[in-house]
């Protein structure tokens, strides 16, 4: 069993940034690959960006591709999402997930943190 426990959302205004951080239970975190989603108010929960166990390769969904960045610091097992140029369409609530390498299911997710962009 994983637990993680997201944090770093808040109100900013459009242009600002923020780091969102998932900190994970995980006693061998390099195993996992993780992810970030969002679901904005009243849309489906879509993927944001992932990155693998080892932290070597990132894949972004278009729409944040050159603003956000993912990261890892497996010593610390927490995983990182550095939002730049905030747009209010960003706002949603974001959640990391986090999948065994190899297979194709996040199978354990936080309860999202609150990210909420103002115009």
């Amino acid at each position: 069993q994983v637990q993680l426990v997201e944090s770093g959302g808040g109100l900013v205004q459009a242009g600002d940034s923020l780091r969102l951080s998932c900190a994970a239970s995980a006693r061998t975190f390099s195993m996992y690959a993780m992810g970030w989603f969002r679901q904005a108010p009243g849309k489906e929960r879509e993927f944001v960006a992932r990155i693998s166990g080892s932290g070597g390769s990132t894949y972004y969904t278009d729409s944040v591709k050159g603003r956000f960045t993912i990261s890892r610091d497996n010593t610390k097992n927490t995983v990182y999402l550095q939002m730049n140029s905030l747009k209010p369409e960003d706002t949603a609530v974001y959640y990391c997930a986090a999948r065994i390498a190899g297979t194709y299911d996040y199978k354990y997710w936080g309860q999202g943190t609150q990210v909420t962009v103002s115009s």
